[in-house]
């Protein structure tokens, strides 16, 4: 059957089970929103940024798991999505995007609105593609979607140029791929599995360490039957928030420069780290030097990049997290291993009990952590993902919220990307349109990509944005005042400008304000109740820090702020403690 490319694009779409394409045309890509016009089974969402485009099918995926389609035109529509590409490939999260091209013959002539997009996305994609043939896009698109969806997920590119999209072809979609290159391990080497299993049994301060792979392999249900099984305490990363319930006595928090006390003391002190599904970020290790270094470590990955790449591993072992846990559970089991960790948790609990997070309520004013935690309690028994933008209030949201489910915690993590929260939040409530949708937000982060609440509202989706006022770029702010004297260079944002109520109103959202703490029960559960989206500006204390905190390049067990305690070897002088111990 004779078809265009651009129909051709689209069919390919619909064969590898792509429901959503979020998106923004311009000349080149004309072809491709004509085929996208009647396609059925697609829903294609009209963004009003090629950024926001990105971050909606970032959180698209990350609530859901499957991957979104991401179509722009070219030149700038293109170098637009720069941000949302580099942001998915450091958390791996999958999608493809699509970017037309000029006309084939005129590439490299600085023809108009041309850009060289596969040049610039290819140290941040997982793959990316120039398309030189029609004929080629059905197999391309079917290439796109299995790179990005396996191994270590990630974003692809493909670029298509506008007489290869007008190009006619016989429309055949592939059965299969043929990537001789790209064989990726899911089985874990026997042999290390045993010796992973030999060390989890004799360990008796051990730590399950886990991350964004284990919710990538959907290995949620095996972390837990591990750690339930040899009472494991649990620490998750930022990206791996959801992977096991908060709600659990063995989870003990997320550990690094934002983490409990408690959280940190546990990894200074623990015997064996079993790392599943992370990189040993910087922002979780602080000082490498002085991270972890009293533990052997087993580290599960299915990128052997990652692998000895900034800890050494004693036991390596390249393969999916979920085929892993599986295998070391059942190898544990043959072994009739029993926990060890009854001293070791009654330790962690003390350190847990004397040192929660923490914070001192104002005379006046809306603290910010009240206002998650109350997001929290009217939340709590109503299936919600939680999505946030960077900054102090990622950061307060990650300390004082409870995340009992895989895939409800939506929120940007290796980039660190300002402006994330509000489309991911959108495309979460696409993908998962019978939850409830929560971005918590900071008055400079939202307003990257506030143009996005028109798409909100023209789509009528029901996002709740709850935004902490402050005033500032609260995180810059926070490091303005402790690294360099009260500076605050650059970083006030005056609290109503822009008034955000009257532009939740302006794009036909309720809008409301909070500027005591007696108002803001209601005024979330107004918003929270409401059938469509909103918008509450809540008046927060000015010059709240997020504590503890780690200075940068510090030691992990070395934390400012929150509720005092020593140095952890002055924590285990402590007599009950020795005597646990002993």
């Amino acid at each position: 059957m004779r078809t265009s490319g651009a129909e051709a694009l689209v069919k390919s779409l619909q064969a590898e089970g792509i429901e959503v394409v979020f998106g923004y045309p311009g000349g080149v890509a004309l072809p491709i929103f004509d085929a996208l016009y009647d396609a059925e089974g697609i829903r294609t969402i009209l963004v009003r940024h090629e950024q926001g485009a990105v971050h909606a099918a970032d959180g698209y995926a990350r609530a859901t798991g499957r991957p979104a389609a991401v179509v722009v035109t070219s030149g700038p529509g293109a170098t637009n999505t720069v941000t949302g590409i580099a942001n998915a490939y450091m958390d791996s999260i999958p999608m493809v995007v699509f970017t037309a091209q000029v006309d084939t013959h005129v590439i490299g002539t600085d023809a108009f609105q041309e850009s060289d997009i596969t040049g610039i996305t290819l140290p941040i994609t997982k793959h990316n593609y120039l398309v030189h043939d029609s004929a080629d896009i059905p197999r391309v698109v079917k290439e796109a979607v299995y790179i990005a969806t396996t191994g270590r997920p990630g974003p692809v590119l493909i670029d298509v140029p506008v007489d290869v999209s007008k190009g006619e072809l016989n429309y055949r979609h592939p059965e299969s791929v043929n990537l001789p290159g790209y064989k990726p391990t899911y089985r874990g080497h026997a042999r290390q599995i045993k010796n992973a299993a030999t060390l989890i049994a004799k360990a008796r301060k051990p730590l399950l360490y886990a991350g964004g792979g284990v919710l990538s392999s959907g290995a949620w249900k095996e972390l837990k039957e591990l750690a339930e099984l040899m009472q494991l305490p649990v620490v998750t990363t930022l990206m791996g928030k959801g992977a096991f319930p908060e709600d659990h006595h063995l989870f003990v928090g997320m550990p690094g420069m934002h983490g409990g006390r408690f959280t940190n003391y546990a990894i200074t002190e623990t015997d064996l780290l079993i790392a599943v599904g992370v990189r040993f970020d910087d922002r979780v290790t602080g000082k490498l030097a002085a991270f972890a270094t009293k533990a052997k470590v087993i580290h599960v990955d299915i990128d052997p990049a990652e692998i000895g790449k900034n800890r050494p591993a004693d036991v390596p072992i390249v393969g999916d997290a979920k085929s892993v846990l599986s295998a070391i559970v059942a190898e544990l089991r043959k072994m009739g291993a029993e926990p060890k960790t009854d001293a070791w948790m009654r330790v962690i609990d003390d350190w847990r009990t004397r040192m929660p997070f923490h914070y001192h309520p104002r005379e006046t004013g809306v603290m910010p952590e009240l206002v998650v935690e109350r997001i929290r309690e009217l939340t709590k028994d109503t299936p919600t993902v939680y999505c946030t933008e960077v900054g102090q209030n990622q950061m307060w949201a990650c300390q004082y919220l409870k995340i009992k489910e895989p895939r409800t915690w939506v929120s940007s993590g290796g980039l660190g990307t300002m402006g994330f929260g509000l489309p991911a939040a959108m495309g979460a409530q696409v993908g998962r349109p019978e939850y409830l949708v929560v971005d918590i937000a900071g008055d400079g982060s939202i307003q990257m990509n506030s143009q996005e609440l028109a798409t909100i509202s023209t789509n009528k989706l029901p996002v709740k944005v709850v935004i902490l006022n402050n005033g500032y770029l609260g995180m810059v702010r926070q490091w303005q005042e402790l690294f360099y004297n009260h500076r605050y260079a650059s970083s006030e944002l005056p609290q109503d400008c822009p008034d955000f109520v009257k532009l939740a109103e302006a794009y036909g959202i309720l809008g409301l304000r909070v500027t005591t703490p007696d108002e803001l029960d209601a005024a979330l559960a107004r918003a929270f109740d409401h059938d469509g989206p909103a918008v509450v500006d809540v008046r927060v204390v000015r010059e709240e820090n997020v504590f503890p905190m780690v200075a940068p390049g510090g030691s992990i067990d070395e934390m400012l702020g929150g509720v005092p305690g020593g140095p952890v070897s002055e924590m285990l002088d402590d007599e009950f403690l020795k005597e646990v111990w002993e």
